[in-house]
């Protein structure tokens, strides 16, 4: 599960970056390099108590392992140790990071943009909707009912009007339901999921921009999860259309740690008006002076921000370029097929109720049982019972109305159903799909079985 020629890489590269500071006097370190062996020992230990993330049979939640060469830039990094809030904190690594971001941009289709690198998706979306705000003060800011509860939990933070959206059979926002919303003039921007983190749903992006013709408002895409399938080549006519219209939205967040093979946290925004820069402006003194040129921190609502997440983000951005049909690419195309094939098997296998098609690279199933309550209770064993068999899944409780229309014959004793869920992101899973299967079987069959 681990590379062993991660430490001969590693020191290669460190061998180069000590040859760049040879110049320096020497000078002796006063860190304790006692009982070092020791500790790290007791953390490998500790570390052992995890879910084996980076194999093929943890098909679970949305934990993806990071690429060997984002791991040695990352490390590598850290012996200088930069902070991207300021030139004078890292030159090197802030112009990496614009790189890498522009060619996230490019990804989108935007050669003009303004963006950077954040935390993650919650503060990449604390800053879109905060931008909202400011362009369209008091106005109320809606998203999906399949939305990521981020977007309810910061626009009360920034003291905002929010809103849900009904969604359709699919987890996708209703534009019927949206355009009655939007009906009430009060509405600034709309945020469009690009792919859910319960379903994997995709937003219909081009009605929803149809819309704007009518009201105007912001649009915000959330693609944290999902941005990077718009390189995908075996995605369905509704989401590939809807990722071909992802370049016309306001602003955009993508999750390079998710499906971008990034350590966390690595996020990043992206706002199509450069001119939105203005609304960040503010003084610092004693940061900003080593150099005219746009000091990061200067176009961001956080302060300290690691330079090695640029940096790792660049390296793996150089080895995997983001292009259709590149290495890259081709990942999250074998993701996607591993998902249609799970999903393939499960819509033949009596003892499973499949839900809505994948579309992108996320399966949720239900177990048959005569009620609600009992498919809850036998999908809560079968997640337990192939653990043992180490085989990790993810649980998601989905409402009714969402699996009425795919499981007519339910019986509704309770207003949400617990269902099976994996989030297929390692290329591997294609290769490793018989074997999941099998493991699935053996520990539905043991509860099944029992009951």
């Amino acid at each position: 599960m681990f590379d062993p020629l991660s430490p001969i890489h590693l020191e290669a590269a460190l061998t180069r970056l000590r040859q760049g500071f040879e110049a320096l006097p020497a000078f002796e370190s006063l860190a304790d390099r006692d009982q070092v062996d020791e500790v790290l020992a007791d953390v490998a230990d500790r570390l052992i108590d995890n879910f084996p993330y980076a194999h093929p049979l943890y098909a679970g939640q949305m934990l993806k392992p990071p690429h060997p060469v984002a791991l040695l830039a990352y490390s590598l990094a850290l012996h200088i140790n930069p902070n991207n809030h300021a030139l004078d904190g890292g030159r090197a690594s802030s112009r990496m990071e614009i790189e890498a971001v522009a060619q996230l941009a490019r990804m989108v289709g935007w050669d003009r943009h303004l963006g950077h690198l954040t935390g993650g998706g919650t503060m990449a979306n604390l800053e879109a909707l905060w931008v909202a705000g400011r362009l369209h003060p008091g106005k109320r800011i809606l998203a999906s009912a399949q939305a990521h509860y981020t977007h309810s939990r910061l626009t009360e933070v920034l003291g905002l009007p929010f809103g849900l959206v009904d969604t359709d059979r699919h987890g996708r926002m209703d534009p019927a339901a949206l355009e009655q919303a939007l009906a009430a003039g009060d509405i600034g921007t709309v945020v469009v999921t690009m792919g859910t983190t319960a379903l994997g749903a995709v937003d219909p992006l081009p009605a929803i921009l149809e819309l704007r013709q009518k009201y105007p408002f912001r649009v915000h895409a959330d693609a944290a999860y999902g941005g990077y399938f718009c390189l995908a080549d075996n995605l369905d006519s509704d989401a590939a259309g809807a990722f071909a219209q992802l370049g016309s939205v306001d602003s955009i967040v993508i999750d390079p740690h998710k499906h971008g093979l990034q350590p966390y946290g690595c996020g990043s925004i992206l706002f199509a008006d450069p001119s939105v820069g203005t609304l960040y402006r503010h003084e610092s003194p004693y940061t900003y002076f080593t150099s005219s040129d746009l000091h990061l921190g200067e176009i961001s609502l956080e302060c300290s921000r690691p330079g090695a997440a640029a940096v790792a983000l660049w390296a793996t951005q150089r080895l995997m370029p983001l292009i259709h049909h590149g290495a890259f690419a081709r990942g999250l195309t074998a993701s996607r097929a591993a998902a249609l094939e799970l999903h393939r098997r499960l819509s033949e296998d009596a003892r499973f109720v499949s839900l809505m098609p994948p579309e992108l690279d996320i399966v949720c199933w239900g177990v048959r049982a005569p009620s609600a309550s009992a498919a809850s209770a036998q999908a809560r064993g079968i997640f337990e019972a192939a653990a043992t068999h180490d085989l990790h899944l993810a649980l998601v409780n989905l409402p009714r109305a969402l699996v009425a229309p795919w499981w007519p014959e339910l019986s509704w004793d309770a207003e949400q159903l617990t269902c099976l869920r994996s989030c297929l992101m390692k290329p591997e899973h294609a290769q490793w799909l018989p074997e999941i299967y099998g493991r699935l079987g053996e520990s539905a069959d043991a509860v099944l079985a029992g009951s």
